[in-house]
């Protein structure tokens, strides 16, 4: 009984988010059903799903089931083990987070023209399908729940279609959700047809060769690289997470990236397992590129969730950095650096759905009470939402990679992982982890950067329109939703070992090799490699924070009780700075656009407008579009035009082209 608890409370979590979908179906008639009910059970999903998680990684043990579901001859089969259960603990996390504060920020859709019953039906069936995935155990399964995921995401991007930019994002994203699920579907067909079923177990015993195990990477990679957002194949990400509704947002980019990343793991590390150092290489240099340029691409935009959008993809990246050290490590024959490698990909996956989760929520607090999206329009939010820029600056903190917060510690096992590239024997590739590794610091840099310019530029200085001036803090619940995940974020960062320890039985499993002696210091010393190499104390260093920020705090004290005159200062013949004066965010970006501003297609210019001021315009791109997506585009109109000429109207055409086609098809079968 004990064996089954992970399995049983992960079937609870499924059937809590499928009941939460059909009390939604109630919700246009009674708002309150969605607010209180069907969040209420998706709170409860949440939950399940994390204590299944936590259970299933704290037993170390492997539970399977079969269901009386799928097809005659092929029943669905779950299992849940510690990869499992990392996932199902991220998943529940991040639903419980949404499920506070999803009530207060729904409430602004009640009044609308949009159905609350499409809102909290499909937000049921996309927790369901992501937690279906982590469960499957055989193709079949995965591939219904991994559908099941796509298009309720996809009817949750269009949610507000009367706007076109929204119609538009989310056909872009059906498109090449379907392109990956169909290589995902490829990739399951070559392990299934050597190993004779659609089982993972009979997969994992597949006598694959060097050359199909290949073919069946490449298709994994770009099935879920696409479902994940690397680079270039990226595109649908910063146009569909910004036009869905916030906590949708937080879901998408902080748990259902993530299910992508425990897709490729489950594939390449778990069914394949035989892994070739070339693949590493591969991942590794993908991951670089994608680090890098998504926070270059977040840099220059304006948009608050457009710009959050764009560090998911660069924070995929920096996950995909680890997993392409550890396959490299893995591939050379050294597990153990293998296991250090995916252990930082794993914890960086935990903190950046912790992390991006908790800004998305933020910034969907932002927009809630001010209604506008645009930075340039914010400014003094700290004085108005005193709650949120707390917590949204422990968002900005933690994804920037500072200590005391969890985004240091994944960061800094990843770096742990490169400066070990003197063990391998192969100059190139010891030439090339520090590429990548110095690739990874510039990120981090640049990342640091940006939210510099997002906190300043919304939450400091003076409001910038009359939306913001009169912006008030959001609901408890809402607040709570982001307490939690800010909580979570410090929690992980101060006391690694705990999770460092949990997330071992991963590695031994996949790679037969543990990393149990990173945490043999006790919970105050983290030493992923060796204590003589490389050691991190997370408590001490917030305790030496707290230390500095009590003696600041005690000389500014002091130095408040001297008698200071105070009088209006000399302005210099100037008038008093206004909003208009302040620094904005397109300046704030100025020196960097201008250093990388080959990588980026820069509409920019000037207009009057009717009060006879200029106005700055400013337009930046993805290069992306123009390189790889326009081509295929207009590839694909001009041969639909080809196509088009077989349309006659004329039946002998019709004929012929029948009758040619049936000796061409006699001919291939002969």
């Amino acid at each position: 009984m004990i064996l089954m608890l992970p399995l049983s409370l992960a079937g609870l979590a499924v059937a809590f988010a499928l009941l939460s979908a059909l009390v939604s179906l109630s919700a246009n008639r009674k708002p309150r059903m969605l607010r209180y009910v069907a969040m209420g059970l998706l709170g409860l999903s949440g939950l399940a799903a994390a204590a299944a998680g936590l259970s299933a990684m704290g037993t170390h043990d492997v539970t399977t089931a079969q269901l009386p579901l799928g097809l005659p001859w092929l029943p669905w089969q779950v299992r849940v083990d510690a990869l499992a259960g990392l996932f199902l603990l991220l998943i529940g996390l991040l639903t419980t987070a949404v499920a506070l504060y999803g009530p207060g920020y729904v409430r602004e859709f009640e009044y609308g023209r949009d159905s609350l019953a499409a809102l909290g039906g499909f937000t049921g069936l996309f927790v369901a399908g992501m937690l279906l995935v982590v469960l499957a155990d055989d193709a079949f399964m995965f591939m219904v729940a991994w559908e099941l995921m796509s298009l309720s995401s996809y009817f949750l991007v269009a949610f507000q279609h009367e706007n076109a930019a929204n119609r538009r994002a989310s056909f872009l994203y059906l498109l090449m959700a379907h392109v990956g699920a169909l290589c995902i579907l490829l990739g399951f067909g070559v392990l299934a047809g050597f190993g004779n079923g659609f089982s993972f177990d009979a997969m994992r015993t597949a006598p694959l060769s060097s050359t199909w195990a290949s073919v069946a990477f490449v298709l994994a990679f770009i099935g879920f690289g696409m479902k994940a957002g690397l680079v270039p194949i990226h595109v649908w990400l910063p146009e569909a997470h910004p036009v869905a509704p916030s906590h949708i947002s937080a879901l998408m980019s902080g748990v259902m990236l993530k299910v992508a990343v425990y897709g490729f793991i489950r594939f390449c590390f778990d069914l394949v397992g035989d892994i070739q150092w070339g693949w590493g290489v591969a991942v590794l240099l993908v991951g670089s590129v994608s680090a890098l340029m998504g926070v270059l691409y977040a840099l220059m935009q304006h948009n608050l969730k457009r710009l959050l959008a764009y560090h998911s993809v660069e924070n995929i990246g920096i996950i995909f950095i680890g997993l392409g050290l550890a396959m490299l490590f893995k591939g050379t024959g050294h597990p153990l650096l293998a296991a250090l490698g995916l252990v930082a990909a794993l914890y960086h996956t935990l903190n950046h759905a912790l992390f991006k989760g908790l800004l998305f929520l933020g910034a969907g607090a932002i927009i809630n009470s001010t209604h506008q999206r645009d930075m340039e329009q914010m400014g003094g939010l700290l004085h108005r939402m005193p709650w949120t820029g707390l917590f949204f600056l422990t968002g900005c903190i933690s994804i920037s990679a500072l200590p005391p917060f969890n985004g240091f510690v994944s960061e800094w096992l990843t770096f742990q992982t490169a400066l070990q590239a003197w063990t391998l024997n192969n100059g190139v590739l010891r030439s090339l982890i520090p590429i990548a590794a110095a690739m990874l610091a510039l990120t981090g840099a640049l990342a640091a950067a940006c939210f510099v310019k997002v906190y300043g530029i919304s939450f400091l200085g003076q409001p910038r329109s009359r939306q913001v001036r009169r912006a008030k803090e959001v609901s408890r619940g809402m607040l709570a939703g982001q307490g939690l995940l800010a909580a979570s974020c410090l929690l992980l960062g101060v006391l690694p070992t705990g999770m460092v320890s949990l997330l071992n039985p991963i590695p031994a499993s996949l790679l037969g090799q543990g990393l149990s002696h990173a945490t043999k210091h006790g919970w105050l010393w983290l030493t992923p490699v060796d204590a003589n190499v490389a050691s991190y104390s997370a408590p001490m260093v917030l305790l030496g924070l707290l230390s500095a920020w009590g003696i600041a705090a005690g000389w500014l004290r002091r130095g408040k009780r001297r008698m200071v005159r105070r009088c209006d200062a000399w302005d210099c013949g100037f008038s008093a700075p206004n909003a208009r004066m302040q620094y904005t965010a397109t300046a704030f970006a100025q020196p960097i656009r201008r250093v990388f501003g080959l990588l980026f297609h820069i509409d920019e210019g000037t207009s009057r407008e009717e009060d006879g001021a200029l106005r700055h315009k400013l337009h930046v791109t993805d290069r992306v579009w123009d390189f790889l997506y326009e081509p295929i585009g207009r590839a694909t109109l001009n041969m639909g035009r080809l196509a088009s000429h077989l349309q006659s109207g004329n039946v002998r055409n019709y004929l012929g082209w029948s009758l040619g086609t049936l000796l061409v098809l006699l001919w291939v079968i002969s």
